[in-house]
């Protein structure tokens, strides 16, 4: 038995594989919802009335570094249509080493777009309006990611953030996670064609990623 098992693991070592399922290196999958999250997401980040459908959606299940440099997998939902553009920016991430706290559906924290920020969570889909418009944001379509929002917060004329972890990231002095002009985070989302909110004039959200720019 112990021939047996040494013979296994020389093979997959000359074969060049995992020899444990611990990840090892990127790995991604493009899906769409499952009987389970459909029911997990209703009503608090879909519901009827919303622009999209959930046939429309696709889920990103990807590989990425956390800060500290350890891999962990996360799930990101966006629209089909997107789906494939997304699995290639998160793959550039990973090879560029690009920190990201956490990767969470928009249901873990309720359809919150406050409580999912303050957990410094990355996320795409959430059906809901662009604050203080009755217009749909690009979050309702799935075009649209907020990634590491507490390294990259939306600032205001003056400096005003509406997040307490959030007030030294108003200097944008690089550091781990954050997007500035330039580096490899926002090159990975420039590179699809994505335009980022943290090049718009007075107010700047330097969380936000989409595929049309609003």
């Amino acid at each position: 038995m112990r021939a047996t098992i040494a013979t296994l693991a020389t093979m997959t070592a000359a074969l060049g594989l995992a020899a444990s399922p611990a990840l090892a290196g990127f790995q991604s999958s493009i899906r769409p919802l499952t009987a389970a999250e459909r029911k997990a997401m209703t009503p608090s980040a879909w519901r009827r009335g919303c622009p999209v459908g959930l046939g429309d959606l696709r889920v990103v299940r990807t590989t990425f570094r956390d800060f500290s440099g350890r891999e962990r997998r996360g799930r990101i939902v966006v629209h089909e249509d997107v789906a494939p553009e997304v699995n290639r920016i998160f793959r550039a991430l990973h090879r560029a080493k690009v920190p990201i706290r956490r990767m969470e559906p928009i249901e873990r924290y309720r359809g919150s777009d406050f409580r999912s920020i303050e957990a410094d969570n990355t996320s795409a889909f959430n059906c809901r309006r662009v604050e203080g418009s009755s217009r749909w944001s690009n979050h309702a379509y799935g075009t649209a990611i907020d990634i590491n929002p507490i390294e990259n917060p939306w600032v205001e004329p003056g400096g005003v953030v509406y997040h307490r972890k959030s007030r030294p990231y108003v200097n944008r002095r690089p550091r781990p996670g954050m997007a500035i002009s330039g580096n490899a985070l926002v090159r990975a989302f420039e590179r699809e064609g994505w335009k980022w909110g943290g090049r718009w004039s007075g107010t700047r959200d330097y969380q936000h990623f989409s595929s049309d720019g609003r």
